[in-house]
């Protein structure tokens, strides 16, 4: 449940429907459930394999499996540049999630007009001090589960909050299809327009896959080595993929329905969908100042505050294994100490949106750089090198011993699993790598 809930995050709840709202709806979703088999699974069961094999960091877990060769201890800085990165522009959509879940709470939607919707939101993310409250509470969150350990912070943590995630989402998905309209909204998730379908909406659909699993920056690795030696990973991989995608539809079932159910709305309002639309539909779907729209939206965003966390969790605990394995400092002191580090690059990253919205590198703000770097370069360059390094370098015995349990498992999957990721995903990882930098 904790590797679920690292993959199950923002990119189900937020990005996803995005992306399937700019894509045409049921035919970038096929699209992307056919890459989440081919791609997402088999580079996530090879993430798992090399964690567990390791049984500590990313950095000893590359050594070990390379057979000692130094150099692949290089693979380590990987956990450790992307979760600084990604926590700290991940924690200010994460505040954003937290402050909604708060107006939610106190009735602050009701009465308000769709502009006032946009320029709340706008005057929001460009203070330069109050998202700042917002993200310094998530980080407190996220440090002190870490700092309670594995089993006492991570694994508890992760039993609480993700049956909390499915009761949200199954009462939010029964108040959505009953809703005027709704066989619109079911309409657009569930009947493929194949004309809608080029190039460009193949790549986004793969782009989601990676982004929404996680894959390819070591985080799923470093869960991995808590794994014991007895679990199945080709069970485990193909179940963390179903419960990732599963969320990600089900946040299409919440969503679509509702913004179908306002006269006017479309799907493809963007990343505004979240933090605009749905305020805006929830209290025009429910008649304003209702019962039924306070709970619909206050239960929406504590959904999102639970993906959010979920995630949080993973990216800080990626840097505190690193340091806490490799150094053997104190696991409380790590995680203070990234989290300050965090808070800090999480702050510019705020400010972005704000006073310093002109401070730019190479057109990109200190938000959107950290993303490109993330999401178009180390997510990408990293399965990449992964698939390369159990498929090309790494000993073929071991890798089966490893994944099959040394023999105990008995798959035909293995050989397709292993022509994946030797052939068929690199190339798929070349080509979503050109896309994403706009070759």
């Amino acid at each position: 449940m904790a590797a679920a809930g690292s993959a199950v995050g923002l990119g189900n709840i937020w990005r996803f429907p995005t992306e399937t709202g700019m894509n045409g709806g049921a035919a970038f979703i096929l699209i992307y459930v056919l890459f989440m088999i081919l791609f997402g699974a088999p580079i996530m069961l090879t993430e798992f394999t090399i964690g567990r094999y390791g049984q500590k960091d990313v950095a000893d877990s590359f050594e070990r499996m390379s057979g000692g060769r130094k150099g692949w201890r290089l693979m380590g800085l990987m956990p450790v540049v992307a979760g600084l990165l990604v926590l700290s522009y991940y924690a200010v959509v994460c505040g954003w999630t937290l402050y909604y879940a708060y107006v939610a709470g106190i009735d602050g939607f009701a009465g308000k007009t769709p502009e006032q919707y946009v320029s709340d939101f706008q005057q929001f993310a460009a203070s330069p001090t109050e998202p700042l409250i917002w993200i310094l509470l998530i980080m407190i969150i996220t440090c002190g589960i870490i700092s309670l350990g594995v089993r006492k912070g991570i694994e508890r943590g992760a039993k609480i909050l993700m049956p909390l995630l499915f009761v949200c989402i199954i009462v939010l998905v029964c108040f959505s299809v009953s809703l005027p309209n709704a066989e619109r909204g079911l309409k657009f998730l569930f009947y493929p327009d194949f004309s809608k379908i080029n190039g460009s909406t193949a790549l986004s659909a793969l782009g989601q896959a990676f982004f929404s699993l996680s894959v390819g920056i070591g985080c799923l690795c470093t869960y991995a080595c808590y794994f014991r030696k007895d679990v199945n990973l080709f069970k485990d991989s193909l179940a963390v993929a179903f419960i990732d995608t599963l969320v990600a539809l089900m946040a299409g079932l919440i969503i679509f329905p509702a913004v179908y159910s306002v006269p006017g709305l479309t799907p493809d309002a963007g990343p505004s969908l979240v933090f605009i639309t749905l305020p805006n539909v929830f209290q025009h779907v429910f008649g304003g100042a209702s019962v039924f729209a306070y709970a619909f939206s206050l239960l929406f965003y504590v959904l999102l505050v639970i993906a959010a966390i979920t995630s949080s969790i993973s990216m800080l605990e990626m840097v505190v294994a690193y340091f806490h394995e490799e150094y053997g400092w104190s696991r409380p002191a790590v995680a203070v100490a990234v989290s300050i580090f965090c808070m800090l690059l999480a702050a510019g990253c705020s400010l972005s949106f704000g006073v310093w919205a002109d401070k730019t590198v190479f057109g990109l703000g200190m938000f959107d750089l950290f993303d490109f770097i993330v999401a178009k370069l180390l997510m990408p360059v990293g399965s990449f090198v992964m698939c390369i390094f159990l498929g090309w370098v790494v000993d073929e015995k071991t890798v089966r011993m490893e994944v099959t349990n040394g023999g105990k498992i008995q798959t035909v999957l293995y050989p397709v699993w292993r022509f994946i990721i030797r052939y068929f995903a690199p190339i798929g990882i070349i080509l979503i790598f050109i896309n994403e930098i706009g070759w």
